[in-house]
């Protein structure tokens, strides 16, 4: 473990072009060209901001749906559910198949897909190796699929022609995650595959190595400084004991590890033996300075006693400002209420740091986070802070609901920007003012059903350059019951007001496993949208042909559970040292002994009001023994049947 040091070095004033996927930038005015996704978000400041989109604008969505020439076009079938976002390069020699617009999507299965962006042909598809079963994960975590294998989005660099992604996998019951770099044209092995190994020091000078039993790989890659960046978090907390959160970073050229990583927690003792402070942002990507090497991310929380918070030794509840080499952190703001975070589960972690375009009149350049208590922070990105809970204070604070999701930026049709986003159960678009204070304004506020999940939801934005009427802004619902666990694709119009701002919702596929969020982000480039989800790749566009049916699914694997065990799902009616009272879903009330889920780190500390999932068998005096105490969504229709 590196020595923390402070250095608040201000970013070069250059000017950020907010699109760098696009091949040749299409402003205002400008023609057309292809457009490449390569990386979550679409470029590494993470705007989510598709600025060379002319086809899909507001007045041609509301045309098409008036006309039913927008819609499905394509479903393709896919071997798992797809955790990642999926990537696009156009005009991409496939070998033996000439040169195709490709979508690249990698699936929990540890299956990597290359498709036609257009017809959705399968043109590519190869396994990386074995998945972990959810049930060999610490305590059963079940905030994932039933395979829990790739789950982050890839990078693409297109300079080389390599898709770099993480697997994960379970063979011959041994823990392994591998990063991989293969080639475009072929999905062959363009380096050999590395294992990820990593160590570091912990206060008192010991070694703490890497686990990768304990450790999941969430984060999208980031790609910057000629390196390879790759988080990591726990599964649902659990494993305290063992599990801490890392940033790792390997040569792009060569896949060698980087001489430095970040061990965000190093304490050597803590109350509880409870460390963590994970780095997994319900999937959005670190982000890094585009005139500078630095990078950015939000941890999340550690000790739930809520005292443990410390720059220097675990820098829990806290965005991060970090050296591209890893050597040291040198800035970070922690909210005044970090400590009460701590306590009830409030990650500030739960959502990504994205780096705003250079804005006239700013003083410095811009970040915004916003977490699990729906309050987004507007910071200074070159001096985030020194780290202690409330010492520094933000540029503003905004609320926007509860957020396991993350903001997109776009510039609009007079110079300033827009922050989107995406908390609770509304859509919201602020405008950066920059006079008399920097700050931001509410704009628009759309509230919609945006699933019955954790709230939240991601969002991108397409537009025409800064042109007037072109901006569009897209959005991916989380599934409302297990019943019926379909997600939408939205539409919105952010210059209109909010009543007239739908234009467009459709059913996007599936999302059975309701007890994992469904992080899914749309991505819109040259005329199509694609969004993935259970099983399935689905591609929306202007079509005067009929629409196509969607991909069949399979009826989702219920995890398996050890013989004598029951899984059972309630609410908290009150907790009494390691005593828990159940309400469970027929209204009866049971009650469980938690000791030996404590004992084993396989629980997650319940609140009275929350719901819970508990496996464990009942004693010989009725009382229910859990051998594991598990958050569970908070609404009862996403609960799986007791068994």
């Amino acid at each position: 473990m590196h020595t923390r040091q402070l250095g608040f070095g201000k970013l070069l004033r250059t000017v950020f072009t907010p699109v760098c996927i696009v091949l040749g930038m299409t402003l205002a005015g400008a023609p057309a060209q292809a457009v490449n996704v390569t990386t979550y978000h679409y470029d590494n400041s993470r705007t989510g901001w598709n600025a060379g989109e002319t086809a899909l604008s507001p007045r041609a969505l509301r045309r098409g749906v008036r006309n039913q020439t927008f819609k499905l076009t394509a479903s393709v079938a896919l071997d798992d559910q797809v955790d990642a976002q999926p990537l696009l390069v156009t005009n991409q020699q496939i070998q033996g198949q000439g040169a195709h617009d490709v979508v690249y999507v990698t699936t929990a299965n540890n299956t990597v897909y290359a498709i036609d962006a257009s017809s959705g042909a399968i043109l590519l598809q190869r396994n990386f190796g074995p998945p972990v079963p959810e049930w060999q994960l610490p305590g059963g975590c079940s905030t994932n699929a039933v395979n829990v294998g790739t789950t982050a989005t890839p990078v693409i660099d297109a300079a080389s022609g390599r898709l770099y992604f993480v697997s994960y996998t379970f063979d011959n019951g041994v823990y392994g995650y591998f990063l991989h770099a293969v080639d475009l044209s072929t999905l062959a092995d363009a380096l050999a595959p590395v294992k990820v190994a990593a160590t570091g020091h912990l206060s008192n000078g010991d070694t703490y190595a890497f686990d990768a039993s304990v450790s999941r790989q969430r984060a999208a890659l980031l790609l910057a400084n000629g390196n390879v960046y790759a988080a990591f978090a726990s599964f649902c907390d659990l494993a305290a004991d063992k599990s801490r959160g890392w940033l790792l970073g390997w040569q792009k050229d060569t896949l060698a590890p980087l001489a430095h990583n970040e061990l965000t927690n190093i304490r050597k003792k803590a109350p509880n033996d409870f460390f963590l402070t994970p780095i997994w942002m319900s999937g959005y990507g670190p982000a890094a300075a585009p005139d500078t090497v630095d990078l950015y991310f939000v941890t999340g929380n550690s000790d739930p006693g809520g005292r443990s918070i410390s720059f220097v030794k675990n820098i829990a509840e806290s965005a991060v400002r970090m050296k591209g080499d890893l050597s040291a952190v040198e800035s970070a703001f922690t909210p005044g209420n970090a400590a009460t975070l701590e306590k009830t589960d409030g990650d500030f972690g739960s959502g990504g740091f994205l780096l705003l375009p250079a804005q006239p009149g700013a003083a410095s350049h811009l970040g915004v986070a916003a977490g699990k208590d729906g309050a987004m922070y507007l910071m200074d990105a070159d001096n985030l802070g020194d780290g202690k809970p409330g010492d520094t204070k933000p540029l503003g604070t905004y609320d926007i609901g509860p957020c396991w999701c993350g903001p997109s930026y776009y510039t609009a049709s007079d110079g300033t920007g827009r922050v989107v986003g995406s908390g609770g159960n509304a859509l919201t678009v602020w405008k950066v003012r920059t006079s008399a204070g920097t700050r931001l304004k509410q704009l628009l506020s759309v509230p919609e059903d945006f699933g019955a999940q954790d709230p939240g939801f991601f969002t991108t934005v397409s537009s025409n350059g800064t042109t007037a009427g072109s901006a569009v802004v897209w959005a991916v619902t989380r599934p409302d019951s297990s019943a019926d666990p379909k997600v939408k694709l939205y539409a919105f119009d952010p210059e209109a007001k909010p009543a007239n701002a739908l234009l467009f919702s459709g059913d996007a596929g599936q999302w059975p496993n309701t007890d994992g969020n469904a992080n899914i982000v749309p991505v819109v480039a040259n005329g199509r949208v694609y969004v993935a989800s259970y099983q399935t790749l689905s591609i929306f566009g202007l079509s005067s042909a009929p629409a196509a049916r969607p991909a069949k699914v399979a009826k989702p694997r219920v995890p398996v559970l050890p013989r004598g065990t029951h899984e059972i799902f309630g609410t908290v009616l009150a907790v009494n040292g390691d005593e828990l009272s159940i309400a469970r879903r027929d209204g009866s009330v049971m009650t469980a002994d938690a000791g030996a889920a404590k004992k084993a780190f396989r629980y997650m500390q319940p609140n009275v009001g929350s719901a819970a999932v508990l496996r464990g068998r009942t004693g010989a005096k009725g009382v229910f023994e859990a051998a594991a105490v598990l958050r569970a969504k908070k609404n009862p229709h996403l609960w799986r049947p007791d068994r």
